[in-house]
Protein backbone atom coordinates (compact mmCIF):
# COMPACT_ATOMS: atom_id res chain seq x y z
CA UNK A 1 0.00 0.00 0.00
CA UNK A 2 2.91 2.34 1.33
CA UNK A 3 4.41 1.81 -2.27
CA UNK A 4 1.07 2.57 -3.91
CA UNK A 5 0.93 5.57 -2.56
CA UNK A 6 4.96 6.85 -3.25
CA UNK A 7 4.28 5.63 -6.84
CA UNK A 8 0.81 8.00 -7.07
CA UNK A 9 2.79 10.92 -4.87
CA UNK A 10 5.69 10.84 -8.02
CA UNK A 11 3.06 11.11 -11.11
CA UNK A 12 1.25 13.81 -9.13
CA UNK A 13 4.68 15.59 -9.06
CA UNK A 14 5.58 14.86 -12.49
CA UNK A 15 1.91 16.55 -13.40
CA UNK A 16 2.18 19.41 -11.41
CA UNK A 17 6.47 20.17 -12.87
CA UNK A 18 4.62 19.76 -16.54
CA UNK A 19 1.70 22.20 -15.85
CA UNK A 20 3.75 24.82 -14.44
CA UNK A 21 6.27 24.94 -17.23
CA UNK A 22 3.30 25.16 -19.86
CA UNK A 23 2.32 28.28 -17.58
CA UNK A 24 5.13 30.16 -17.77
CA UNK A 25 5.56 29.01 -21.64
CA UNK A 26 2.24 30.60 -22.17
CA UNK A 27 3.24 33.35 -19.69
CA UNK A 28 6.28 34.94 -21.58
CA UNK A 29 4.84 34.34 -25.32
CA UNK A 30 4.90 38.71 -25.48
CA UNK A 31 8.54 38.79 -25.77
CA UNK A 32 8.43 38.17 -29.53
CA UNK A 33 5.83 40.39 -30.71
CA UNK A 34 4.88 40.50 -35.02
CA UNK A 35 6.45 43.05 -36.65
CA UNK A 36 3.90 44.69 -38.18
CA UNK A 37 4.49 47.17 -41.36
CA UNK A 38 3.37 50.76 -42.26
CA UNK A 39 3.25 52.67 -45.60
CA UNK A 40 5.41 56.17 -45.11
CA UNK A 41 5.22 59.28 -47.81
CA UNK A 42 8.03 59.53 -50.36
CA UNK A 43 10.77 62.04 -49.55
CA UNK A 44 12.34 61.93 -52.91
CA UNK A 45 11.40 64.87 -55.34
CA UNK A 46 11.35 63.37 -58.71
CA UNK A 47 8.25 61.15 -58.27
CA UNK A 48 5.60 59.91 -55.53
CA UNK A 49 6.90 56.71 -54.72
CA UNK A 50 5.56 55.13 -51.76
CA UNK A 51 8.25 53.05 -50.02
CA UNK A 52 7.63 50.74 -46.90
CA UNK A 53 9.40 51.09 -43.73
CA UNK A 54 9.50 48.95 -40.69
CA UNK A 55 8.01 50.33 -37.33
CA UNK A 56 10.91 51.23 -34.81
CA UNK A 57 12.62 48.96 -33.45
CA UNK A 58 11.68 46.12 -36.22
CA UNK A 59 15.09 45.06 -37.77
CA UNK A 60 13.81 42.01 -39.59
CA UNK A 61 11.69 41.75 -42.43
CA UNK A 62 8.73 39.70 -41.82
CA UNK A 63 6.33 38.52 -44.89
CA UNK A 64 3.59 41.43 -45.31
CA UNK A 65 6.37 43.87 -44.86
CA UNK A 66 8.30 42.38 -48.05
CA UNK A 67 4.48 41.51 -50.01
CA UNK A 68 3.75 45.51 -49.42
CA UNK A 69 7.34 46.20 -50.59
CA UNK A 70 6.68 44.19 -53.54
CA UNK A 71 3.66 45.66 -54.18
CA UNK A 72 5.06 49.56 -54.12
CA UNK A 73 8.00 48.86 -56.41
CA UNK A 74 7.24 46.23 -58.93
CA UNK A 75 5.34 48.89 -61.21
CA UNK A 76 8.28 50.82 -61.89
CA UNK A 77 10.57 47.92 -62.77
CA UNK A 78 10.71 46.64 -66.06
CA UNK A 79 11.18 44.17 -68.65
CA UNK A 80 13.60 45.10 -71.50
CA UNK A 81 13.97 42.96 -74.74
CA UNK A 82 16.36 44.42 -77.55
CA UNK A 83 17.04 43.27 -81.00
CA UNK A 84 20.64 43.35 -82.39
CA UNK A 85 22.18 41.73 -85.71
CA UNK A 86 24.29 38.53 -86.26
CA UNK A 87 27.90 39.42 -86.79
CA UNK A 88 27.84 37.14 -89.83
CA UNK A 89 25.37 36.12 -92.47
CA UNK A 90 24.91 32.98 -94.92
CA UNK A 91 27.28 34.65 -97.40
CA UNK A 92 25.19 34.34 -100.00
CA UNK A 93 23.78 37.42 -99.86
CA UNK A 94 20.73 36.49 -97.36
CA UNK A 95 20.05 39.26 -94.45
CA UNK A 96 21.47 38.59 -91.62
CA UNK A 97 19.38 37.21 -88.43
CA UNK A 98 18.58 39.53 -85.70
CA UNK A 99 19.40 38.35 -82.46
CA UNK A 100 17.90 38.69 -79.02
CA UNK A 101 18.50 39.60 -75.40
CA UNK A 102 17.16 41.01 -72.14
CA UNK A 103 17.38 42.73 -68.88
CA UNK A 104 15.98 44.69 -66.75
CA UNK A 105 15.50 48.36 -66.17
CA UNK A 106 13.71 50.87 -63.39
CA UNK A 107 11.85 54.74 -63.81
CA UNK A 108 14.13 57.06 -63.06
CA UNK A 109 12.19 60.15 -63.22
CA UNK A 110 8.54 60.67 -64.53
CA UNK A 111 9.73 61.74 -68.13
CA UNK A 112 10.06 58.55 -69.21
CA UNK A 113 13.85 58.16 -68.40
CA UNK A 114 14.99 54.25 -67.47
CA UNK A 115 18.06 53.15 -66.17
CA UNK A 116 19.46 50.15 -66.93
CA UNK A 117 22.72 48.27 -67.71
CA UNK A 118 24.98 49.41 -70.80
CA UNK A 119 25.78 45.44 -71.99
CA UNK A 120 22.23 45.30 -72.16
CA UNK A 121 21.30 47.60 -74.67
CA UNK A 122 24.73 48.21 -76.69
CA UNK A 123 24.59 47.17 -80.32
CA UNK A 124 21.08 47.46 -80.08
CA UNK A 125 18.68 47.90 -83.18
CA UNK A 126 15.58 47.71 -81.21
CA UNK A 127 14.26 48.29 -77.60
CA UNK A 128 11.01 47.26 -76.49
CA UNK A 129 10.16 47.90 -72.81
CA UNK A 130 7.65 45.66 -71.01
CA UNK A 131 5.47 46.93 -68.20
CA UNK A 132 4.38 45.19 -64.98
CA UNK A 133 0.76 45.69 -66.28
CA UNK A 134 1.33 44.01 -69.37
CA UNK A 135 1.85 47.02 -71.55
CA UNK A 136 4.75 47.50 -73.34
CA UNK A 137 6.57 50.62 -75.45
CA UNK A 138 9.12 51.14 -77.84
CA UNK A 139 12.05 52.74 -76.72
CA UNK A 140 15.13 55.03 -77.63
CA UNK A 141 18.33 54.98 -76.59
CA UNK A 142 19.58 58.35 -74.56
CA UNK A 143 22.93 57.59 -73.82
CA UNK A 144 25.67 54.96 -72.32
CA UNK A 145 28.30 54.67 -70.32
CA UNK A 146 30.45 51.44 -70.72
CA UNK A 147 32.91 52.75 -67.53
CA UNK A 148 30.16 52.25 -65.18
CA UNK A 149 28.12 50.28 -67.20
CA UNK A 150 24.79 52.24 -66.71
CA UNK A 151 22.67 53.18 -69.65
CA UNK A 152 19.66 55.62 -69.67
CA UNK A 153 16.62 54.74 -72.04
CA UNK A 154 13.39 56.66 -72.53
CA UNK A 155 10.06 55.87 -73.27
CA UNK A 156 6.77 57.44 -73.89
CA UNK A 157 4.33 55.56 -71.63
CA UNK A 158 0.96 54.03 -73.35
CA UNK A 159 -1.89 55.93 -73.81
CA UNK A 160 -3.95 56.10 -70.04
CA UNK A 161 -0.76 54.79 -68.13
CA UNK A 162 1.95 57.03 -65.94
CA UNK A 163 4.94 56.52 -64.79
CA UNK A 164 5.96 56.00 -60.84
CA UNK A 165 9.89 56.64 -60.09
CA UNK A 166 12.09 54.75 -57.65
CA UNK A 167 14.03 56.71 -55.23
CA UNK A 168 17.65 56.66 -54.54
CA UNK A 169 18.44 55.92 -51.30
CA UNK A 170 20.80 58.11 -49.65
CA UNK A 171 20.88 56.44 -46.36
CA UNK A 172 24.60 53.98 -46.17
CA UNK A 173 24.33 50.39 -46.45
CA UNK A 174 26.62 48.03 -43.92
CA UNK A 175 27.22 44.51 -44.35
CA UNK A 176 24.51 42.52 -43.42
CA UNK A 177 21.61 44.81 -43.94
CA UNK A 178 18.69 42.80 -46.32
CA UNK A 179 18.29 43.86 -49.82
CA UNK A 180 15.70 42.74 -52.94
CA UNK A 181 16.38 42.53 -55.76
CA UNK A 182 13.87 42.66 -58.44
CA UNK A 183 13.67 41.83 -62.00
CA UNK A 184 13.69 39.22 -64.95
CA UNK A 185 16.12 36.34 -63.96
CA UNK A 186 15.79 33.91 -67.37
CA UNK A 187 12.89 35.76 -68.88
CA UNK A 188 10.92 35.66 -65.32
CA UNK A 189 9.23 39.06 -65.13
CA UNK A 190 8.40 40.48 -61.51
CA UNK A 191 11.19 38.29 -59.93
CA UNK A 192 11.92 39.52 -56.43
CA UNK A 193 14.65 37.65 -54.23
CA UNK A 194 15.78 38.32 -50.99
CA UNK A 195 19.32 38.35 -49.55
CA UNK A 196 21.68 40.22 -47.48
CA UNK A 197 24.96 42.67 -48.19
CA UNK A 198 27.62 40.19 -47.80
CA UNK A 199 30.37 42.65 -48.66
CA UNK A 200 31.27 46.32 -49.67
CA UNK A 201 33.91 48.47 -51.61
CA UNK A 202 34.68 45.75 -54.30
CA UNK A 203 35.90 46.64 -57.93
CA UNK A 204 35.59 45.39 -61.17
CA UNK A 205 36.95 46.34 -64.52
CA UNK A 206 34.90 47.70 -66.87
CA UNK A 207 34.72 49.22 -70.05
CA UNK A 208 34.83 48.20 -73.88
CA UNK A 209 37.30 45.24 -74.20
CA UNK A 210 38.92 46.88 -77.00
CA UNK A 211 39.82 49.58 -75.74
CA UNK A 212 40.88 50.96 -72.12
CA UNK A 213 39.49 49.74 -69.22
CA UNK A 214 39.12 50.58 -65.41
CA UNK A 215 38.10 50.22 -62.17
CA UNK A 216 34.36 50.27 -61.22
CA UNK A 217 35.04 51.30 -57.05
CA UNK A 218 32.53 50.81 -54.21
CA UNK A 219 30.79 47.63 -55.49
CA UNK A 220 28.19 46.14 -53.72
CA UNK A 221 28.11 42.31 -53.10
CA UNK A 222 25.46 40.64 -52.20
CA UNK A 223 23.57 36.98 -51.98
CA UNK A 224 20.01 37.97 -53.00
CA UNK A 225 20.08 35.60 -56.23
CA UNK A 226 21.12 37.12 -59.09
CA UNK A 227 21.09 35.88 -62.40
CA UNK A 228 20.87 36.63 -66.47
CA UNK A 229 18.23 38.81 -67.07
CA UNK A 230 18.85 40.58 -63.80
CA UNK A 231 20.87 42.96 -65.52
CA UNK A 232 19.86 46.78 -65.07
CA UNK A 233 17.39 46.00 -62.74
CA UNK A 234 17.19 47.51 -58.48
CA UNK A 235 18.78 46.63 -55.50
CA UNK A 236 16.47 47.79 -52.99
CA UNK A 237 16.56 48.33 -49.02
CA UNK A 238 13.63 47.40 -46.95
CA UNK A 239 12.11 51.46 -47.80
CA UNK A 240 11.95 50.46 -51.20
CA UNK A 241 14.64 52.79 -52.20
CA UNK A 242 17.42 51.86 -54.90
CA UNK A 243 20.53 51.11 -53.05
CA UNK A 244 22.59 49.55 -56.62
CA UNK A 245 21.97 48.18 -59.68
CA UNK A 246 22.26 44.61 -60.35
CA UNK A 247 24.77 43.80 -63.18
CA UNK A 248 27.15 40.82 -62.53
CA UNK A 249 27.28 37.79 -60.99
CA UNK A 250 30.73 35.49 -60.06
CA UNK A 251 29.53 31.86 -61.13
CA UNK A 252 31.02 28.80 -62.99
CA UNK A 253 27.74 27.82 -64.23
CA UNK A 254 26.63 31.56 -65.24
CA UNK A 255 23.76 31.21 -62.87
CA UNK A 256 22.85 32.47 -59.29
CA UNK A 257 25.72 31.24 -56.72
CA UNK A 258 25.39 33.19 -53.86
CA UNK A 259 27.84 35.97 -54.79
CA UNK A 260 25.97 38.79 -57.01
CA UNK A 261 27.22 42.30 -57.79
CA UNK A 262 25.77 45.86 -57.60
CA UNK A 263 26.77 49.43 -59.14
CA UNK A 264 26.38 51.72 -56.07
CA UNK A 265 24.39 54.81 -55.75
CA UNK A 266 26.80 56.83 -55.02
CA UNK A 267 28.03 55.98 -58.69
CA UNK A 268 24.36 56.32 -59.97
CA UNK A 269 23.55 59.71 -58.57
CA UNK A 270 26.64 61.00 -60.36
CA UNK A 271 26.02 59.13 -63.85
CA UNK A 272 22.97 58.90 -65.14
CA UNK A 273 22.02 62.75 -64.21
CA UNK A 274 24.68 63.50 -66.87
CA UNK A 275 23.73 61.22 -69.12
CA UNK A 276 20.35 62.24 -69.02
CA UNK A 277 21.71 66.05 -69.29
CA UNK A 278 24.56 65.58 -71.36
CA UNK A 279 25.40 62.43 -73.13
CA UNK A 280 28.32 61.88 -71.24
CA UNK A 281 29.49 61.51 -68.22
CA UNK A 282 33.11 62.96 -67.11
CA UNK A 283 35.32 60.92 -65.51
CA UNK A 284 38.16 62.74 -62.99
CA UNK A 285 41.90 61.12 -64.32
CA UNK A 286 44.62 61.11 -61.85
CA UNK A 287 47.11 59.64 -64.53
CA UNK A 288 48.57 56.26 -62.53
CA UNK A 289 48.61 53.03 -62.44
CA UNK A 290 48.91 51.47 -59.28
CA UNK A 291 48.01 48.76 -56.90
CA UNK A 292 46.82 48.29 -53.80
CA UNK A 293 49.77 47.36 -51.04
CA UNK A 294 49.36 43.65 -49.53
CA UNK A 295 52.10 41.26 -48.63
CA UNK A 296 52.84 40.01 -52.02
CA UNK A 297 53.48 43.56 -53.58
CA UNK A 298 55.29 44.73 -50.08
CA UNK A 299 58.38 41.58 -50.40
CA UNK A 300 58.46 42.17 -53.89
CA UNK A 301 59.30 45.39 -54.12
CA UNK A 302 61.24 45.42 -50.95
CA UNK A 303 58.63 47.79 -49.29
CA UNK A 304 58.05 48.28 -45.10
CA UNK A 305 55.95 45.45 -43.83
CA UNK A 306 52.48 47.18 -43.42
CA UNK A 307 52.74 49.94 -44.66
CA UNK A 308 49.11 50.30 -46.69
CA UNK A 309 48.46 52.76 -49.61
CA UNK A 310 48.90 52.79 -52.82
CA UNK A 311 52.02 51.24 -55.31
CA UNK A 312 52.16 53.39 -57.93
CA UNK A 313 53.69 51.26 -60.46
CA UNK A 314 53.70 53.91 -63.67
CA UNK A 315 52.88 58.15 -63.43
CA UNK A 316 51.49 58.60 -67.24
CA UNK A 317 54.15 60.49 -69.22
CA UNK A 318 52.01 64.15 -69.58
CA UNK A 319 49.58 63.12 -67.16
CA UNK A 320 48.08 65.01 -64.04
CA UNK A 321 50.15 63.41 -61.45
CA UNK A 322 53.30 62.65 -63.52
CA UNK A 323 53.27 66.73 -64.05
CA UNK A 324 52.72 67.15 -60.78
CA UNK A 325 55.84 65.67 -59.47
CA UNK A 326 53.86 61.75 -58.91
CA UNK A 327 57.11 59.59 -59.62
CA UNK A 328 56.78 55.46 -60.20
CA UNK A 329 57.34 53.91 -56.87
CA UNK A 330 55.35 56.15 -54.93
CA UNK A 331 53.23 55.01 -51.91
CA UNK A 332 50.16 56.95 -52.28
CA UNK A 333 48.42 57.01 -48.71
CA UNK A 334 46.19 59.96 -48.60
CA UNK A 335 43.72 62.19 -51.05
CA UNK A 336 42.52 65.54 -49.62
CA UNK A 337 43.18 64.58 -46.14
CA UNK A 338 41.48 61.39 -46.38
CA UNK A 339 43.67 58.11 -45.75
CA UNK A 340 43.90 55.31 -48.67
CA UNK A 341 44.54 51.86 -47.84
CA UNK A 342 43.74 50.55 -51.26
CA UNK A 343 43.43 51.34 -55.03
CA UNK A 344 39.64 51.22 -54.35
CA UNK A 345 39.78 54.05 -51.82
CA UNK A 346 41.42 56.34 -54.39
CA UNK A 347 38.73 55.34 -57.51
CA UNK A 348 35.47 55.86 -55.23
CA UNK A 349 36.83 59.43 -54.12
CA UNK A 350 37.96 60.42 -57.38
CA UNK A 351 34.08 59.16 -58.72
CA UNK A 352 31.56 60.25 -56.08
CA UNK A 353 33.75 63.48 -54.85
CA UNK A 354 35.75 64.97 -57.56
CA UNK A 355 35.67 66.76 -61.70
CA UNK A 356 38.00 67.26 -64.37
CA UNK A 357 39.56 70.53 -63.70
CA UNK A 358 39.68 70.30 -59.48
CA UNK A 359 42.74 70.28 -57.72
CA UNK A 360 43.08 67.45 -55.06
CA UNK A 361 46.11 67.10 -52.77
CA UNK A 362 47.73 63.85 -52.77
CA UNK A 363 49.81 62.57 -49.49
CA UNK A 364 53.17 60.91 -50.75
CA UNK A 365 55.52 58.51 -49.30
CA UNK A 366 59.42 58.52 -50.93
CA UNK A 367 62.36 56.46 -49.60
CA UNK A 368 60.80 56.82 -46.50
CA UNK A 369 59.69 60.63 -46.20
CA UNK A 370 56.47 62.67 -46.49
CA UNK A 371 55.76 64.39 -49.72
CA UNK A 372 52.83 66.57 -50.66
CA UNK A 373 51.67 67.01 -54.46
CA UNK A 374 48.81 69.45 -55.99
CA UNK A 375 47.40 67.85 -58.73
CA UNK A 376 45.11 69.19 -61.31
CA UNK A 377 42.54 66.58 -62.67
CA UNK A 378 41.97 66.03 -65.96
CA UNK A 379 39.24 64.46 -67.94
CA UNK A 380 39.78 60.61 -68.30
CA UNK A 381 40.85 59.54 -71.92
CA UNK A 382 38.24 57.67 -74.35
CA UNK A 383 35.34 58.17 -71.74
CA UNK A 384 32.65 59.44 -74.87
CA UNK A 385 33.63 55.82 -76.71
CA UNK A 386 29.95 54.29 -75.33
CA UNK A 387 28.21 57.98 -75.21
CA UNK A 388 25.23 58.27 -77.26
CA UNK A 389 24.23 62.38 -76.68
CA UNK A 390 20.91 62.18 -76.49
CA UNK A 391 20.25 60.13 -79.63
CA UNK A 392 19.92 56.93 -81.40
CA UNK A 393 23.10 56.04 -83.02
CA UNK A 394 23.30 54.76 -86.89
CA UNK A 395 22.18 51.42 -86.53
CA UNK A 396 24.21 47.83 -88.08
CA UNK A 397 21.64 47.99 -91.51
CA UNK A 398 21.81 51.65 -91.47
CA UNK A 399 25.81 51.04 -91.33
CA UNK A 400 25.91 48.28 -94.14
CA UNK A 401 24.10 50.33 -96.66
CA UNK A 402 26.51 53.82 -96.00
CA UNK A 403 28.94 51.13 -96.96
CA UNK A 404 27.85 49.86 -99.90
CA UNK A 405 27.19 53.20 -101.28
CA UNK A 406 30.65 54.46 -100.52
CA UNK A 407 32.24 51.43 -101.84
CA UNK A 408 30.14 51.61 -105.16
CA UNK A 409 30.87 55.66 -105.77
CA UNK A 410 34.54 54.80 -105.17
CA UNK A 411 34.45 52.22 -107.92
CA UNK A 412 35.62 49.71 -105.59
CA UNK A 413 32.92 47.05 -105.83
CA UNK A 414 29.93 46.75 -108.35
CA UNK A 415 28.40 43.95 -106.60
CA UNK A 416 27.39 43.00 -103.18
CA UNK A 417 27.17 39.29 -102.21
CA UNK A 418 27.40 39.49 -98.49
CA UNK A 419 28.01 41.94 -95.67
CA UNK A 420 28.97 41.29 -92.21
CA UNK A 421 29.57 44.10 -89.37
CA UNK A 422 30.78 44.62 -85.87
CA UNK A 423 31.29 47.28 -83.46
CA UNK A 424 34.42 48.91 -82.47
CA UNK A 425 35.83 51.96 -80.59
CA UNK A 426 38.18 54.44 -82.69
CA UNK A 427 39.60 57.12 -81.02
CA UNK A 428 37.10 57.31 -78.12
CA UNK A 429 34.22 56.93 -80.71
CA UNK A 430 31.90 53.48 -81.76
CA UNK A 431 32.38 52.72 -84.54
CA UNK A 432 30.89 50.08 -87.63
CA UNK A 433 33.56 47.88 -88.94
CA UNK A 434 31.43 46.82 -92.11
CA UNK A 435 33.02 44.06 -95.01
CA UNK A 436 31.23 43.68 -97.78
CA UNK A 437 32.10 40.89 -100.18
CA UNK A 438 31.08 40.61 -104.33
CA UNK A 439 33.05 39.44 -107.36
CA UNK A 440 35.81 38.19 -105.85
CA UNK A 441 36.52 41.32 -103.89
CA UNK A 442 36.14 42.43 -100.56
CA UNK A 443 36.14 46.30 -98.99
CA UNK A 444 36.39 47.15 -95.53
CA UNK A 445 34.40 50.63 -94.52
CA UNK A 446 34.99 51.89 -90.94
CA UNK A 447 31.88 53.85 -90.23
CA UNK A 448 31.68 56.64 -87.42
CA UNK A 449 28.04 55.00 -85.39
CA UNK A 450 27.20 58.57 -84.26
CA UNK A 451 27.92 60.36 -87.61
CA UNK A 452 27.31 57.92 -90.04
CA UNK A 453 30.44 59.37 -92.17
CA UNK A 454 33.14 56.90 -94.01
CA UNK A 455 36.34 57.33 -91.61
CA UNK A 456 38.28 54.11 -94.00
CA UNK A 457 37.78 52.66 -97.33
CA UNK A 458 40.34 50.11 -97.99
CA UNK A 459 39.43 47.27 -100.74
CA UNK A 460 41.35 44.21 -101.12
CA UNK A 461 41.38 40.80 -103.68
Amino acid sequence: MRENRATLRTTFLVIAVLILAALLVISNSHLLPPRPVEAAPSTGERGSFQPVTLRQNSVTPDQELLAALYDSAVASVVNIQVTTQSAADSGFGAPTTPQGGEGTGWVWDSEGHIVTNNHVVEDAQSILVNFANGMWAEAELVARDSQADLAVIKVTPPSGMSLTPLTVAETTLRVGHYVIALGSPFGLDGTMTLGIVSALGRSFLVGETAGTRYSLPEVIQTDAAINPGNSGGPLLNLQGEVVGVNFAIRSEARSNAGVGFAIPVSVVRKVVPALIADGVYSYSFLGISGTTIDAEVAADENLTPNELGIFVSQAVTGGPSARAGVRARDIIVGIDGMGVRSFEDMIGYLITETEPGQVVQLDVIRNGGQMRFDVTLSTRPGESAAATPNRQRFTVGEAIEIAKVAATAANLMDVVDGATAKSAMRGGAPIWVVTLEGGGKTVTAIINALTGEVLDLTSGE
